[in-house]
């Protein structure tokens, strides 16, 4: 997974399952959730969540990026800086 900052932002570019859990992740600390609070925010077990994030929930998203990247495209996440600085 790589990061980077763009115009206040944070930017994930996701090659995997695990890539994208660990944005997922990485975004619920910033809003200084708990994974029970994310889950109930989404709809979705908090179990469930824990397993996206540690990317062990993923044979779907990892197909859906096989055919993104195939078709030559690329997948990324992006989240505003805390401060207004990523």
């Amino acid at each position: 997974m790589s990061q980077h900052s763009r115009q206040h932002l944070t930017t994930w570019t996701i090659h995997s399952g695990a890539d994208f859990g660990r944005a997922i992740a990485e975004i619920r600390a910033r809003r200084h959730l708990t994974q029970v609070q994310l889950a109930e925010e989404a709809g979705l077990r908090r179990d469930y969540l824990a397993q996206l994030e540690s990317g062990r929930t993923v044979t779907l998203l990892e197909h859906l990026l096989r055919i993104l990247r195939r078709c030559g495209a690329t997948v990324t996440v992006s989240y505003p800086g805390d401060d207004g600085e990523a």
